[in-house]
């Protein structure tokens, strides 16, 4: 090469090189101010249950338990059983089959004693027709069941929020099973304030966990290596960006697994968006906008002590297909919305939360695979110095394994739980594991989610199930 195109590689691997500095500062600056933040608030809220200074709850807030349900006999039935035994006094469960090609409607009509009935649907929100509805009069709640049209998970929720009769709704995985006092947990933040029209609550894997009444009978960790890696992972996650961002009210997603939802307000501004893959974050950023754009006071919260319990994939396979479906949500919702990045009108959720989920979420696959291919290019091009990059590297693994493991052992001492000494173990051997090598897996399937991905885009995805540890 010549000496002016040796000095342009140069230049180019050096701005590369400053890029990603700032962009991994960046992201674990974040990282570590989320993670204290979610920690002293665990803590912080620890402390008040302990000296009894919290809200003494009373009164109730009627609620409506939406179940959406495809190819779902093996968990649905322990996952009505489960809402069966909450710890609150007002309530109904909805479970909405969409059109499953198993037996979803026959094990709850046979395990319930379920009986048909004519029910008149009022449209609010547009979904797919039902076919018939099927009710179980002898429970401790209305037990409903609904068979629809398929029209994807969408569909399904807006199906029951029409059929629902309460003025708010929750909404959940028909794999999922709700801790005991979720219901009280969960509905808290509208007690407390009249403006909240969305509550997220704390979902944690449930893989390889004892569940009896609500409670947790015995915890481990899953044996599954796969599975164990995602309970680090989720409780980095919603230990830290989510618990921050309830801070300013910048929430921008609320999982699918477990949210609470003012009704009169989604109605208003449409119900869940049937086209979209991620139809948990559209309704959020979609609520923003709504409240936003016609001067309404609001709030979206997170509670952390509403705990719901689900299955995490065990299979890379299915793993894969989550994760790729998790992305294509995320883009169809941020272009959707494009037009508050930037917006003052929206304040902080424009300018940090909408931006994060730019830069952190929706990019960071791609800048994380282009900086892998750009090592080795300066490798090949004996333009790296290799011992910086080594020590830059594991600085970099080891913070994120701490952040983990402090996000990890810090849920797990304030909800009362406890792990063996080879779980402990476990946890830390995995977490740098983690880090480094299932982060770089996942950014592959990430960035190459978008293709052929029209085809399915209405498609709920298929994981292989097991049955809950449920007494």
């Amino acid at each position: 090469m010549t000496d002016g195109l040796i000095d342009a590689v140069k230049v180019f691997f050096d701005g590369v090189g400053i890029f990603f500095i700032i962009y991994l500062i960046g992201y674990s600056t974040f990282l570590f101010l989320s993670v204290v933040v979610g920690a002293s608030t665990l803590y912080h809220n620890k402390q008040q249950i302990m000296l009894k200074n919290i809200l003494q709850q009373n009164y109730y807030v009627p609620v409506s338990i939406v179940v959406p349900a495809y190819n779902e006999e093996m968990t649905v039935v322990e996952t009505v059983r489960s809402l069966l035994a909450l710890d609150y006094n007002v309530y109904e469960i909805i479970v909405v089959d969409d059109g499953s090609r198993d037996d979803t409607s026959q094990v709850l009509i046979d395990a319930f004693h379920m009986r048909r009935i004519r029910q008149p649907v009022r449209r609010q929100v547009e979904c797919q027709p039902e076919e018939f509805i099927y009710a179980a009069l002898d429970q401790k709640v209305p037990l409903t069941l609904v068979r629809k049209r398929n029209g994807g998970k969408a569909d399904a929720l807006n199906m029951g929020i029409n059929v629902s009769q309460y003025p708010y709704f929750i909404c959940m995985d028909a794999d999922s099973v709700l801790q005991y006092d979720s219901l009280r947990e969960i509905v808290r933040p509208v007690l407390e304030n009249d403006d909240v029209v969305a509550v997220g609550g704390s979902i944690r894997p449930c893989n390889n966990v004892e569940l009896e009444n609500g409670r947790v009978k015995k915890y481990r960790l899953p044996k599954n290596i796969l599975a164990c890696m995602q309970v680090l992972e989720y409780d980095r996650s919603f230990l830290s960006a989510r618990i921050l961002f309830d801070k300013f009210n910048g929430s921008l997603i609320i999982s699918g697994a477990f949210g609470l939802f003012k009704k009169e307000t989604v109605i208003a501004c449409g119900g869940y968006e049937r086209s979209t893959m991620g139809e948990d974050m559209e309704l959020v950023v979609k609520l923003h906008e709504y409240c936003v754009s016609n001067g309404l006071p609001y709030r979206i919260r997170y509670a952390t002590g509403a705990i719901c319990w689900t299955q995490v994939p065990e299979r890379l396979k299915d793993l894969r297909t989550q994760r790729r479906r998790w992305h294509l949500g995320l883009f169809q919702s941020m272009s959707r919305h494009r037009s508050m990045f930037g917006n003052l009108r929206y304040g902080a959720v424009s300018l940090i939360s909408y931006l994060y989920f730019l830069l952190y979420e929706l990019l960071s696959p791609f800048i994380e695979l282009f900086g892998i291919l750009t090592v080795f290019l300066a490798f090949w091009l004996d333009l790296i110095n290799v011992p910086f990059m080594i020590l830059f590297y594991v600085i970099y693994a080891v913070f994120g394994s701490v952040l983990s493991l402090t996000a990890f052992f810090s849920r797990i001492h304030t909800i009362d739980l406890k792990v063996s000494f080879s779980d402990g173990v476990k946890a830390v051997l995995l977490c740098l594991f983690e880090v480094t090598c299932l982060r770089f897996v996942l950014a592959f399937e990430r960035t190459t989610a978008f293709i052929g991905y029209r085809k399915k885009r209405m498609n709920w995805g298929r994981i292989e199930r097991k049955k809950i540890q449920v007494k």
